[in-house]
């Protein structure tokens, strides 16, 4: 599935990074624990969070993830996009809670 693909399943806004839209992921994690995050998600992951802080973006550059999606309508701050922007990460949100957008994913994977 593509990210955009990703984005009209779970009726999610593009933050930033429209310029990667058509890459692929591998899976999904889901954790709002950043240390969680570090030791168990893979590259090519995308992530599901209502975490919004900057730390999500080096997290997500550390693990070289395909995007981080915002849950619940959490949206981040103007310096949490604008450090993606800066490190060409792919920020993503959506109103649905992380339960429903990770079975709504599933399903499609399916």
């Amino acid at each position: 599935m593509t990210l955009k693909e990703l984005i009209d399943c779970i009726d999610g806004v593009v933050v930033n990074g429209h310029e990667r839209l058509a890459e692929k992921f591998n899976g999904v994690y889901i954790s709002d624990l950043l240390s969680d995050v570090m030791g168990h998600a893979q590259e090519g992951n995308v992530w599901l969070t209502i975490q919004t802080h900057n730390n999500v973006v080096a997290v997500a550059l550390l693990l070289n993830l395909a995007a981080v999606v915002f849950t619940a309508g959490n949206t981040p701050d103007a310096s949490t996009i604008e450090k993606g922007r800066e490190e060409g990460v792919v920020l993503l949100s959506t109103k649905l809670s992380t339960f429903e957008a990770a079975g709504r994913i599933y399903q499609k994977l399916q």
